[in-house]
């Protein structure tokens, strides 16, 4: 098996191309990552340990037809971990988010399109409503602790506004479908939410959980940034080994399960409000930190997500496994082992 995987030099395309080569027998990866991170270097050198190479190429700017010119052996797979999943940036530079999340999704289509290859596209949360989400809880004061019972399910409105981030990764997903309906491609479209786990580097724009703990492990101030600023906005977290379990079980079932779209989460068990995250951080990493109050925040900002898991979860045996405190445990143990070489990249 042959598989192509955009984006794998970031957090998780790294982690599923290391696991899929390691639990996948005779499994051939080959990464695509123009490498603009920083941390991406690092991911490219674990890659290289695993006898996994990566082409240094942007996809939404090359030819990938010249890419793959000498390379005769059809793709399986391609898995699409490709995307620029900053929603502040895209508010900033809307035409570099449009370029890497959309335009990349069409040179990967053309690949799929000449490989007949099958298709596992990693969306997003964020492609539901902003206001309808938050309107939920418009009958709560910010004071007030949310109640954890409210699950987002793949019905769930994607009216606008969902943040030109969430709009562009919607875009991929009807792009996906419309190349599936033309060239009868399988695909399989997972909407994930917050992830984390070992190997992530304490980055803003890879989930706030390893920023966080980041923060403490540096003693680097904290905003509790909006909504009262009170720091009762909730997030579930899923564990980056789950999802790669997932990724595995569904590349073995794509010929039984195909063209669907599932909502994948830590969900409601695996969900926790930043002032419960603060606590955790000081307990485990031992230091307290600054913790600023602002009342402003983004116009993209969500109060709540927490992940329905009903409909992925009737269709295979994969179920979250890691629980939060463990998902916490294993992100500060990879952000200690790699403290050194962090502090001067972040």
């Amino acid at each position: 098996m042959r598989v192509l995987i955009p984006g794998g030099c970031g957090f998780i395309g790294s982690s599923i191309a290391i696991y899929l080569k390691k639990n996948i027998k005779n499994c051939e990866i080959i990464t695509i990552d123009n490498l603009s991170r920083n941390t991406s270097y690092l991911n490219e050198k674990k890659l290289k340990k695993h006898h996994i190479r990566n082409i240094k190429k942007n996809l939404s700017t090359v030819n990938t037809s010249y890419i793959f010119k000498k390379d005769k052996k059809k793709f399986d797979f391609i898995i699409d971990c490709c995307a620029e999943p900053s929603v502040e940036i895209s508010k900033k530079n809307p035409k570099l988010v449009f370029n890497s999340n959309l335009t990349s999704t069409l040179s990967i289509l053309e690949i799929a399109k000449k490989n007949n290859s099958k298709i596992i596209y990693l969306s997003t949360s964020r492609v539901y409503s902003i206001k309808k989400i938050n309107n939920l809880f418009k009958n709560i004061t910010y004071k007030k602790k949310m109640p954890k019972r409210i699950k987002i399910n793949e019905n769930f409105s994607v009216d606008s506004p969902i943040s030109f981030y969430g709009f562009t990764k919607l875009s991929s997903e009807i792009l996906i479908k419309e190349y599936s309906f033309l060239h009868n491609l399988k695909y399989i479209i997972n909407r994930c939410g917050v992830i984390s786990g070992y190997g992530q580097f304490g980055r803003q724009d890879q989930g706030f959980l390893s920023m966080w703990l980041w923060r403490h492990l540096n003693k680097i101030p904290i905003n509790y940034q909006g909504f009262g600023g009170y720091g009762n906005q909730i997030r579930d977290i899923l564990d980056i080994n789950d999802l790669c379990i997932l990724i595995k079980e569904q590349i073995i079932k794509i010929n039984k399960i195909n063209n669907e779209v599932f909502n994948v989460g830590g969900g409601i068990k695996n969900s926790i409000s930043l002032n419960e995250l603060t606590k955790f951080s000081n307990k485990v990493t031992q230091n307290k930190t600054l913790i600023r109050k602002k009342i402003k925040t983004s116009n993209y900002d969500l109060r709540y997500y927490v992940t329905d898991n009903k409909k992925i979860y009737s269709k295979y045996k994969w179920r979250v496994r890691t629980s939060i405190n463990d998902i916490i445990k294993n992100t500060l143990e990879s952000l200690i082992l790699n403290k050194k070489k962090l502090l001067k990249i972040l």
